[in-house]
């Protein structure tokens, strides 16, 4: 019998498998690549325009959220960027009290005792006026209040998301103005006077000191706070002087360009220092009473003519005279 002759046939077959829809979610993240590209290119092409001034001003930002150097928090004075908030001193890296400038003046005279008294319960209420006067509360991270050898000062610092005057002008802001006169009436609860200085950070003009500098526009702003607490009803006769001192007395020593040097400072004179003055100007009109007349003269033309008349030899008494 003869072998068969059978093959082992085998039948593939393929199985159908459904198509799995993807979702085109490689084309979300390629978008969102694209959108990334765009806005670091455009980031760098803002930072490359952008003044120097409003660059500090964007790192100031980011080092610290604005939440927290508006509002204060429980790590504001350990922040080694000297932004105000939750504290008397913007510069000091611990702590949160500010040490004034100078030693604390020490009363001499009974006199002198009642006007530090009366300036320390002032300040006392400034501080309570600032806790509970919505209006100032809000701004109180950028008022800074203590006591140094001329009496009280109250000083308003700027803040690069919250700027006091338009930038390179003396135009108060809304909010700046309604923090002066809030604090304008306060300030005729006692007698003394007030001297009011303004500083700016170390950015120059274009044309630099030669025309409009910082020293005028230090001044301006000077005495357009003035004009804002008298509006708020400060007695006009209260303020003893104005002075625009630029960038020379800066609150941050070693970063000059610092928005927290752009400030206005108000300080409620004490005797010393108001005695003071008065004896230096009047010295100064006494001298310049000398120095007009001196002047009249000239322009009379008889100036040192009184030098050039001739003198009577001064008598001698011979031997034997009578």
């Amino acid at each position: 019998m003869a072998a068969s002759n059978t093959h082992r046939i085998v039948v593939r077959r393929r199985r159908a498998h459904a198509d799995i829809p993807h979702g085109g979610s490689w084309k979300i993240a390629y978008a969102d690549f694209v959108t990334a590209m765009m806005a670091f290119f455009l980031v760098m092409w803002l930072m490359n325009i952008v003044p120097r001034r409003d660059l500090e001003g964007i790192a100031d930002f980011f080092r610290m959220p604005l939440s927290v150097a508006l509002s204060g928090g429980p790590r504001v004075g350990e922040n080694s960027v000297p932004i105000p908030g939750g504290g008397d001193d913007p510069a000091r890296e611990q702590g949160e009290v500010r040490r004034s400038q100078g030693a604390r003046p020490q009363p001499r005279s009974e006199s002198e005792r009642r006007d530090l008294q009366g300036l320390e319960r002032l300040k006392e209420r400034l501080e309570n006026l600032i806790e509970h006067n919505p209006v100032l509360r809000s701004f109180k991270p950028q008022l800074l209040i203590d006591m140094t050898t001329e009496g009280l000062r109250i000083q308003i610092v700027d803040n690069q998301n919250r700027p006091m005057f338009a930038t390179g002008s003396a135009e108060v802001q809304p909010y700046m103005r309604a923090i002066l006169r809030e604090l304008g009436p306060a300030l005729n609860d006692l007698p003394n006077r007030v001297s009011i200085a303004g500083h700016t950070d170390a950015v120059q003009y274009a044309q630099g000191e030669r025309a409009y500098s910082n020293w005028e526009l230090s001044a301006d702003r000077a005495n357009a706070s003035r004009q804002e607490l008298v509006a708020g009803g400060l007695n006009e006769g209260k303020v003893m002087r104005i002075m625009g001192l630029a960038s020379s007395m800066s609150l941050i020593k070693d970063d000059p360009y610092a928005a927290v040097n752009r400030r206005i400072s108000l300080v409620v004179l004490n005797r010393r220092t108001q005695e003071r003055i008065e004896r230096e100007n009047a010295a100064a009109a006494s001298a310049g009473a000398q120095g007009g007349e001196a002047i009249g003269r000239l322009r009379a033309g008889t100036f040192g003519q009184e030098d050039a008349q001739p003198r009577a030899a001064p008598r001698t008494e011979e031997a034997g005279g009578p």
